[in-house]
């Protein structure tokens, strides 16, 4: 909403409430924070507290930004800008140092939390405890509540963030992008509905629960939180709830990817809990994934899920997986070309079978760098690394992203669009990705019958690739990654318009034509002789 005040505003009257601002700020945007130069840098004047929220339009409700700020703030409120700004500038940073999202631990470092142990005693049903190495030496009390269906014992009581710590075992989340709202909600005035949950671990206080109420509140320079702290509780059916609580009850929108880091934990817990009641020492892994299943009876279908899932964590989230840097792992980014759903239900789901149980000791030929599961694991790293150096690598420009692309290429709007983004953003459509990994598969399978050996489908990546094999997968996606339809954007309003079904790709890979009749391809898809073609050695 337009301000009557600064339109009412001379040119020197404005500049002269710019110089006022800027004293009053000591020469700092309202945003950002950072140094504004008047001589160098373009700057706007806005309300600090929007019109249409019952701001202001006077002098005390104004504040001087950088120019560049004040159009690409996330909110327009400005103290909320400001907030979002904070943040954004944690998350670049962690993202720079290890190439991951940032979660409750690193905004609790950068708010100087997570400092000190909790020191308490239990009395009957009272909890004694003090705060003071944080120079709080009253001593609390407070009751213990036991519930009567888990008879888990927990309490209530307000904690300085300098005692709390992200429990990574449990809730590894990063912050997602719906954090915004969560700070408006609180900045509102509007109350915390449901506490953070935290559990006593090694003398610390960790939240397992609440990850991004937590942050939220703390972003808004809140410096104590009011939670819930279990006490010794069973860690194994506290996974297991949380994991519940994002899948089967849908109380919280657990993004799948976390789902995958759950599961290996309690695939974890159940290979412990086994070795104990085995009596095994913890480096003894002489048992097989089938044994685990038919000790559990009862489980064995959550058992099965969780071994699958432990594997496609380990593959999602190796440190040498290079693809991981173009999957959105939060659901929401406009900025990544490939959606956790997608790589899930096409990458993940086309390579790692969720029917194959071993039945060799889960340590079988680790010393000779043969296991089976880690073969597999490397195996299918190394794939993706091939997509990400043929597709992605210094070719999809995040900074375009994939917001509205086919839009901007039939209006005409797009100059900034290289040739190789296009091709990266359309090869990455869920549909298209779907198809073209089944003709991929299709040269692995072939490669092994042409060798005179018969594999299974389910263990393809558990047998070791040759060299020979590798090429023929690099010469297949050098060729696919060639095709001209991929760059035509005359196809952008026809053939790449919304979103196609999986069996549309299919026709086109199929006949070269789409089901309409429509020619998309000069012939169909035909990976035996893609598989032959060198690209290095064409002119």
């Amino acid at each position: 909403m337009a301000s009557k005040y600064l339109s009412s505003l001379s040119k020197d009257d404005y500049a002269e409430l710019t110089k006022k601002l800027w004293n009053i700020q000591n020469h700092r945007c309202f945003i950002c924070e950072e140094e504004i130069d008047l001589d160098l840098n373009p700057t706007n004047i806005d309300h600090i507290k929007p019109l249409a929220n019952k701001g202001k339009d006077s002098e005390e409700n104004f504040a001087v930004t950088h120019e560049s700020c004040n159009k690409s703030k996330q909110d327009a409120n400005l103290k909320i800008a400001r907030v979002l700004s904070k943040l954004k500038k944690i998350q670049e940073e962690v993202h720079q140092e290890g190439n991951k999202s940032a979660s409750l631990k690193d905004v609790l470092k950068f708010y100087n939390g997570s400092k000190h142990d909790f020191k308490f005693t239990i009395d009957g049903n009272k909890l004694k405890y003090s705060f003071s190495d944080n120079g709080d030496n009253k001593i609390y009390e407070t009751t213990i509540f036991e519930d009567n269906l888990s008879h888990e014992k927990s309490c209530f009581i307000e904690v300085p963030i300098e005692y709390l710590y992200h429990d990574e075992i449990i809730n590894p989340r990063g912050i997602n992008n719906s954090i915004g709202k969560l700070v408006k909600e609180f900045d509102k005035g509007n109350p915390q509905l449901h506490l953070s949950l935290v559990r006593i671990h090694d003398h610390k206080l960790k939240v397992f629960d609440g990850q991004h109420k937590a942050v939220a509140q703390i972003l808004l320079n809140t410096r104590k939180l009011v939670v819930r702290i279990f006490l010794n509780p069973n860690i194994d059916r506290l996974t297991e709830t949380n994991t519940n609580a994002g899948s089967t009850l849908r109380q919280i929108a657990f993004d799948k990817s976390i789902m995958r880091q759950l599961n290996n934990t309690l695939y974890s817990e159940r290979v412990k809990k086994y070795q104990i009641e085995h009596s095994l020492k913890e480096d003894d892994f002489s048992f097989s994934e089938q044994q685990i299943i038919d000790y559990f009876k009862g489980d064995g279908a959550n058992i099965k899920k969780y071994i699958t899932d432990a594997i496609k964590h380990s593959v999602t989230n190796s440190k040498d997986n290079k693809l991981k840097d173009y999957i959105d792992f939060e659901g929401k980014a406009k900025d990544l070309p490939i959606s956790y759903s997608a790589f899930d239900k096409t990458i993940l789901s086309t390579f790692v079978s969720s029917k194959l149980i071993l039945k060799t000791p889960i340590e079988y030929k680790s010393d000779e760098g043969l296991n089976p599961r880690e073969v597999e694991i490397n195996q299918i790293v190394k794939l993706l690394n091939i997509l990400a150096d043929i597709i992605y690598i210094n070719k999809f420009m995040p900074e375009i992203g994939v917001n509205r692309v086919e839009k901007r290429i039939i209006d005409k709007k797009d100059t900034d669009i290289t040739d190789e983004h296009l091709i990266a953003f359309r090869m990455s459509k869920e549909e298209i990705l779907h198809n073209w990994l089944q003709y991929l598969k299709m040269v692995i399978k072939a490669y092994f019958t042409n060798m005179g050996k018969m594999v299974n489908d389910d263990e393809l990546f558990q047998h070791q690739f040759d060299e020979q094999l590798w090429k023929n997968i690099e010469n297949f996606m050098k060729n696919l990654h060639e095709l001209p339809l991929w760059k035509d954007r005359g196809m952008a309003s026809t053939v790449f318009a919304g979103k196609n079904n999986y069996d549309y790709w299919k026709t086109i890979f199929e006949t070269s034509k789409s089901p309409d009749n429509a020619t998309v391809m000069a012939k169909p898809l035909n990976f035996m002789e893609m598989i032959r073609l060198d690209l290095s050695t064409k002119s």
